[in-house]
């Protein structure tokens, strides 16, 4: 059975900063951000997309798959809408930028919208969406990725499984924050599955004969459940409208599989901020949006529920925790974080095996 260990996020951060700058070649601004992102996922229990993809990006950006230090060029269409060009560059880079320039029109006007060609897969969806919390602001966050699923009805794989994700800023209360996969599972959880080998349940994807499977070996060489059916892959197929053909990107089963493929993703992604206060007082919206998260809790739970939850608050609550006892990591990880540091001359990560001596040691 695997072993757990708990890493500082602080120390995580510097870590992944360290190895982008070392091994990656990013600069150490642009490093420090996505090192950062990488953390937060695993602080919000996404840890499909957090520093376990660090080998991943690494060998993509070592063998000049991904552009280190790309030019963004931000193109205007209208005071509230523009482009930007990623130039392959890491996609955590890239939509930070588009977010803020849309963010920035939104402050102005009351709405910004930004699509985006030429990136990468650029983790959680959600980091997206707190970045635009930050600012009080309502947010859409779209993009699309290589095929792993076959649209209702077919067989063959044409569809990514990108998360749609939105957020709305509250007051006192938790905010609302949805990032989910059109997919039952997103396919990180399958690979981290197939990496500590372990199976995966009933439901989640098929073989490479469109079987239902359990093996996650069979799984990353087949396809994924839609989740709803149709529903799931309607909202697969919103997702290359808003990313790949709006942002003239590829879609439609041609963006580049950044695990199979050594040419860039070429993946597309379209971001909207909008300024509550445009419409009514922004604290009066905040307080509203604090009724609303009441009203949710007020809610007599179902059989098998303590309480119901609002949207992204497990989430929210993991990360407050996480925040006290450390990021947790398997064997594998920190196998893999032992090479990377010692491959590229690193300060290996500090871990230890009771959560509870970091909190103690800060």
């Amino acid at each position: 059975m695997s072993s757990i260990y708990y890493a500082d996020p602080a120390e995580a951060e510097t870590f992944a900063a360290s190895l982008l700058v070392n091994g990656g070649g990013l600069p150490k601004d642009q490093a420090q951000l996505m090192a950062k992102c990488l953390v937060q996922a695993d602080l919000r229990g996404v840890d499909t997309h957090g520093l376990a993809r660090l080998q991943q990006y690494m060998a993509r950006v070592k063998d000049g798959l991904v552009n280190a230090t790309p030019n963004l060029k931000v193109m205007e269409k209208t005071p509230v809408a523009a482009h930007l060009d990623g130039d392959n560059g890491f996609g955590f880079i890239v939509a930070t930028k588009a977010m803020e320039d849309a963010i920035r029109r939104a402050e102005t006007y009351g709405i910004g919208i930004v699509t985006v060609n030429h990136s990468n897969h650029f983790g959680m969806a959600a980091t997206y969406v707190q970045q635009a919390l930050k600012k009080d602001m309502i947010s859409l966050v779209f993009t699309n990725s290589a095929k792993q699923m076959p649209p209702f009805g077919g067989k063959e794989t044409l569809l990514g499984i990108s998360p749609f994700a939105a957020g709305a800023p509250s007051d006192s209360e938790v905010p609302f924050i949805l990032d989910m996969a059109p997919s039952v599972v997103a396919k990180g959880k399958i690979r981290k599955a197939a990496r500590r080998g372990e199976s995966i349940p009933l439901g989640w994807a098929y073989d490479k004969d469109g079987k239902p499977t359990t093996d996650a070996e069979a799984a990353l060489s087949g396809s994924m459940a839609p989740i709803g059916g149709p529903k799931g892959s309607g909202i697969a197929i919103l997702m290359d409208i808003m990313s790949g053909v709006l942002g003239d990107a590829e879609f439609g089963g041609q963006v580049g599989d950044q695990y199979k493929e050594a040419r860039p993703q070429n993946v597309g992604h379209s971001f909207i901020a909008i300024k509550p206060g445009v419409f009514m007082d922004a604290a009066n919206f905040r307080k509203r949006m604090d009724t609303l998260v009441q009203r949710v809790h007020g809610v007599t739970p179902a059989e098998g529920f303590d309480r119901v939850l609002f949207p992204g608050e497990p989430e929210w609550n993991l990360e407050m925790k996480r925040r006290r006892e450390g990021v947790p990591f398997t064997d594998a990880e920190k196998e893999m974080f032992t090479e990377l540091s010692e491959a590229f001359g690193v300060k290996p990560l500090r871990l230890s095996t009771d959560p509870l001596s970091l909190e103690h040691q800060q």
